[in-house]
């Protein structure tokens, strides 16, 4: 929608109509949009919004009746499963999502998507299975190195950012480069190590896929992929 109407990038607005225990709903209103009257029209703002809960129900209905949208993008599963996680860990759940309309003071639904626990739980299990599909499909330019950490941070990074963190693999470079994560479960699982392992994570080894990212045709910095193994190093 945003690549469509730019213009309204950063005004459409949900108006949650009632949150309670097992229960979320919410009315997508195009009237409330204010100031917009110059570029697109009423009729115009109503079909925007209702198009967006038709596309968005369709392509997170998949996931929700056990199958998969072919094209989506690591973010995008993000976004899905936000949009699922609240209601799959309630027990008796409910979410409802309304394109609202009101004609001659009387309110329209023009769209809707509502789904319950149980769909909201096959779309996490599909939305999880993607996802390592995604990941494991990645292609590295080196696999199953040995890599270690010369500096650590026990804080969530941005997958495909930096994180401060630094790390050394002797088979690629006798330098220690700076750690990006190019994979969120292998991002989960090192920094479940850094956090929680018994021992001090400098005396452990990382046995991980990488791509290396060159400046100027030299090593400057380790995108790790996936995480295979880790041992103990020895004394």
């Amino acid at each position: 929608m945003r690549a469509q109407y730019p213009e309204l990038s950063g005004d459409a607005k949900i108006f949650v109509r009632e949150v309670r225990a097992g229960s979320i709903e919410a009315d997508l209103i195009p009237w409330a949009l204010q100031g917009l009257s110059a570029v697109v029209n009423v009729i115009e703002q109503i079909q925007i919004v209702e198009k967006f809960v038709r596309t968005y129900g369709t392509v997170l209905g998949k996931y929700l009746h056990g199958s998969k949208e072919a094209d989506a993008t690591r973010t995008d599963l993000k976004d899905f499963m936000g949009a699922v996680s609240a209601i799959a860990n309630d027990p008796d759940g409910r979410s409802t999502l309304q394109a609202v309309a009101f004609e001659d003071g009387k309110k329209k639904i023009r769209a809707a998507l509502v789904f319950d626990t149980a769909q909201a739980r096959e779309a996490q299990k599909q939305i999880e299975d993607q996802k390592l599909l995604l990941e494991s499909s990645t292609t590295a330019d080196h696999q199953r190195v040995l890599m270690t950490f010369k500096q650590s941070n026990v804080k969530d990074g941005v997958i495909g950012k930096r994180t401060g963190e630094r790390v050394a693999i002797e088979d690629i470079s006798p330098r220690d480069l700076p750690l990006i994560y190019a994979s969120e479960l292998a991002e989960q699982r090192i920094k479940h190590e850094v956090r929680e392992a018994d021992e001090n994570v400098y005396k452990k080894g990382f046995i991980v896929d990488v791509n290396v990212q060159l400046v100027g045709g030299r090593p400057a910095g380790y995108r790790v992929t996936n995480l295979h193994q880790v041992i103990d190093l020895p004394e």
